[in-house]
């Protein structure tokens, strides 16, 4: 079977509950689910919680919440690899095995279906492909970045200095949206960036962190100011 799983603890620090916190109208959690369920790609969508609130929260948008996560697996320094592991292991010890599995954070209102599709292929269409996740492109050149010392600034690359932009090569970092993965992979491999792993490039402007108060209010503009510009492109009845 294929299966999303949603890491959604209840103990978020830098923004209290975040994971269920009201995001443009509705909890955030709702946004990453409701794709998950529009994509058309999953047998169910399952909710890994320490959180009894979260877990109701995310039954009503639809998900499944089948067990709930143990608090050794649940506190501010467990990474994402372990809980998914979790997850596969609960699902197939009582619901039947899994082919593939797809990590999707709770704090991602720009998923979109068609990247989830795409990842969905290119998984499937590479026979050694282990990984396929979102990234997106550094808006400006990481080998022009500087760095502060003191009151002193230099270069990283201070042999780019002169180099022209359009020049150096175009950087990528994670979107931190979701991670198609093979049930093998999941279980068994030390880390998700890899040789056998393959990247669904999204555009800047669908793609921001949400870690702090700032970076919360910037995501919840960006989301108005899209869905604003997609009612101003339907025609006039």
């Amino acid at each position: 079977m294929k299966i999303a799983i949603i890491p959604a603890r209840g103990g978020s620090k830098r923004i209290p509950r975040k994971n269920i916190r009201i995001f443009a109208g509705k909890p955030i959690i709702g946004y990453s689910i409701e794709t998950a369920i529009a994509s058309g790609l999953f047998d169910d969508i399952i909710i890994s919680t320490d959180d009894h609130e979260v877990a109701e929260v995310a039954k009503s948008f639809g998900a499944s919440v089948p067990f709930l996560r143990p608090n050794e697996l649940s506190c501010d320094y467990t990474p994402t690899l372990p809980v998914i592991r979790h997850a596969i292991e609960q699902i197939e010890a009582n619901a039947g095995q899994v082919e593939l599995a797809c990590c999707i954070y709770p704090t991602a209102p720009f998923l979109r279906a068609q990247d989830l599709a795409d990842g969905f292929r290119l998984l499937k269409n590479n026979q050694q492909a282990e990984f396929a996740f979102s990234v997106t492109s550094f808006s400006f050149p990481i080998f022009r970045s500087l760095k502060i010392e003191g009151d002193r600034v230099g270069m990283f690359w201070p042999e780019h200095e002169m180099t022209r932009s359009q020049d150096l090569p175009e950087a990528f970092h994670d979107a931190g949206q979701f991670y198609w993965g093979t049930r093998d992979a999941f279980l068994h491999a030390g880390g998700i960036y890899s040789a056998n792993s393959h990247a669904v490039v999204l555009p800047r402007y669908l793609v921001q962190d949400i870690d702090t108060e700032e970076d919360w209010i910037r995501a919840e503009q960006m989301y108005l100011a899209s869905q604003f510009t997609l009612q101003g492109d339907k025609p006039c009845s």
